[in-house]
């Protein structure tokens, strides 16, 4: 009798127990939800580079969770930024305030992403930045809440430009589109032409989303520089590129796009883009995980995922992964959770993100193939090297950020 009743009495006092801690569960999710927005270029110059391939990304890795977190529900809303960074910020602060987002991703616009990273620091809300190059987010506005996770300009100079020069590209004139992303790129590879022997000889800036470069390209061409870099992507990148060749520019000077994407390589044709050097993060053709992810995503979207939409998919897995393990989506909790948790997966290994909000991983140099190297659809790019993480990317000990103790 006296066992049959301390029996019930246990049962008795598991039970508030149990619902306290179910109750708590429910509540640790904010607004009953975990809200993913998109911010992205859906109509302009990028948006082949993140646009509608940047939101499925995003919503794959968000079905392949389960839909659910916490008990709670994914759910992944989207919109276009314009390439402007006032309409980026006050679509972010609209999320941020009254619509429930929890993080916002892609950000494919550095202006913009400074923007909503300086936003997302006051409002302590997480982004993740996977298609802006800007050395800014992990410096002068990073935040706990900031990640920046595909790549940057330092990663881009160091690769690209350093591999030029280094094969006797030591002069160089610059094709660079003028805003934040152009600016600070040209500004990372000059530094690393100068630091590796060879000098700048000037540049020309053109607006962003140009159709003429006949004016900028002569440029290039009467500064008789050995190399003409194009510091610009996208749409933009393509037209500079085509634009060279048409002038001619070719036959003396050698061109290095400082951020070509496989989406830049496939506008191009082959014959156009062949023998050009590039450096990625990423490439569908690796190895059979990223041939896996790689089919799935063409079969929604028509086309190869690049490093950005692939990076897309990585860090919301990433994020979410961070939630589930924190218990919560209270910022801080989730943040310290995915600067803990390595990442291990299709896009990166062995990747981890630092304090400053860098994760870091290999990088790659790749050389765009020859029309007769190619053997089948979307088979452009040809690996020349390996840059290890820990010389990929910016040093802790050079870095701006006020979360970084030099001490």
């Amino acid at each position: 009798m006296i066992a049959t009743l301390k029996s019930v009495l246990s049962a008795s006092l598991l039970v508030p127990l149990a619902v306290t801690a179910a109750t708590a569960q429910q509540n640790a999710i904010s607004d009953n939800v975990v809200r993913i927005g998109v911010l992205t270029d859906m109509s302009g110059v990028y948006s082949d580079l993140a646009g509608k391939g940047a939101v499925e990304a995003v919503k794959m890795a968000a079905e392949d969770f389960g839909g659910t977190i916490l008990g709670k529900p994914i759910d992944v809303i989207f919109a276009d930024h314009q390439n402007k960074p006032d309409i980026g910020s006050a679509t972010a602060r609209q999320w941020f305030d009254t619509g429930g987002v929890d993080l916002i991703a892609d950000l494919s616009n550095s202006a913009v992403a400074l923007s909503v990273a300086t936003l997302a620091k006051d409002q302590k809300r997480h982004i993740i930045v996977n298609g802006s190059s800007n050395m800014g987010i992990t410096n002068q506005v990073c935040s706990p809440y900031a990640v920046h996770y595909a790549y940057d300009a330092y990663s881009l100079a160091h690769g690209t430009g350093k591999a030029v020069v280094e094969q006797g590209g030591d002069s160089w004139f610059f094709l660079t589109v003028d805003f934040a992303f152009g600016i600070g790129l040209e500004q990372q590879v000059s530094e690393v032409v100068r630091a590796s022997g060879g000098r700048v000889i000037g540049a020309a800036r053109h607006p962003l989303n140009t159709t003429d470069f006949s004016s900028f390209v002569l440029q290039a061409q009467a500064s008789k520089a050995k190399i003409v870099g194009i510091a610009s992507t996208g749409g933009d990148a393509i037209n500079a590129i085509k634009a060279a060749a048409e002038f001619g520019i070719t036959k003396d000077q050698s061109l290095a796009a400082l951020l070509l994407w496989i989406n830049d390589v496939h506008a191009l044709g082959l014959d156009t883009a062949q023998g050009l050097l590039l450096t990625n993060a990423w490439y569908w053709d690796m190895n059979e995980e990223t041939r896996s992810f790689a089919k799935r995503y063409f079969d929604r979207v028509g086309n190869m995922p690049n490093m950005s939409q692939a990076a897309d998919y990585s860090s919301t897995m990433h994020y979410l992964k961070a939630v589930q393990a924190a218990g919560t989506d209270e910022p801080d909790a989730v943040s310290a959770k995915m600067r803990e948790m390595p990442i291990n997966d299709f896009f990166a290994k062995n990747g981890k993100i630092r304090v400053d909000g860098r994760m870091v991983h290999d990088m790659y140099l790749w050389r765009v193939k020859t029309p007769s190297e190619s053997k089948y659809p979307w088979d452009y790019l040809k690996l020349v090297n390996t840059i290890p993480a820990e010389r990929a990317f910016q040093p802790l000990d050079q870095s701006k950020c006020y979360l970084v103790n030099k001490s």
